[in-house]
């Protein structure tokens, strides 16, 4: 598991081409300089890993794109100390910039290859989670609710009401919402039964999987 001083220069221009793009918070950009993304792809594709696209991974996943990341994590507004639901762990990538932005992360992965995969990869990298589960990313972690911040990375049709109903008042959720497309989505709760939606750009995510029994928002 190495990284290299080519490695780190792939991040700097990668950070500037973040930048660019309009990720301004610097713990977040400090976080994905930090984190070496090629450790988190099968080798053979090592070159893709400093380009700002996603890029398909074990189990018909994909490891998010660093501007979507980025972006969503921007969105959250991360403090250290901010419990933090991630729905659709993935590769872990955006679990270990989480952890390293100071959130106590506690994630939820439904492919159990990955989750497998990525459970023994995190503590290997040194971005261990608060929590991780195998499970319906659709019902959250009611045990562990309240949560400051909910960030959910893969498409939802719709937006969850256990999700909404396990944020805390005050808290910030980011969720791509719809089918084949979908629109970012910036939940706020202003009090127990006020919420406040945003939409805010155009993008595409793998698909979240459906209870069919859950009704929408």
């Amino acid at each position: 598991m190495k990284d290299t001083f080519k490695h780190q220069g792939l991040r700097n221009r990668l950070i500037a081409v973040l930048e660019s793009k309009g990720v301004t918070d610097h713990a977040v950009l400090s976080a994905i300089k930090q984190i070496p993304r090629h450790l988190y792809m099968d080798a053979s594709f090592e070159e893709y890993a400093y380009k700002d696209v996603a890029f398909p991974i074990v189990a018909n996943q994909t490891i998010s794109q660093p501007y979507t990341v980025g972006f969503q994590s921007q969105l959250l507004e991360i403090k250290p100390g901010d419990k933090v639901l991630e729905i659709g762990t993935g590769s872990g990538y955006q679990t270990s910039v989480l952890v390293s932005l100071g959130a106590h992360v506690y994630t939820i992965e439904r492919q159990q290859e990955l989750f497998k995969k990525t459970e023994r990869l995190l503590p290997l990298m040194g971005y261990k989670p608060k929590y991780m589960s195998f499970g319906d990313g659709y019902k959250g972690l009611p045990q562990f609710a309240p949560f400051d911040k909910i960030i959910v990375t893969c498409g939802a049709p719709f937006i969850p009401k256990p999700l909404l109903a396990q944020l805390k008042v005050g808290g910030r959720m980011v969720i791509p919402v719809g089918n084949t497309e979908q629109m970012m989505t910036l939940i706020t709760r202003k009090s127990p039964k006020e919420f406040d939606k945003q939409v805010i750009e155009a993008c595409a995510f793998v698909p979240m999987l459906t209870d069919k029994k859950l009704k929408d928002w």
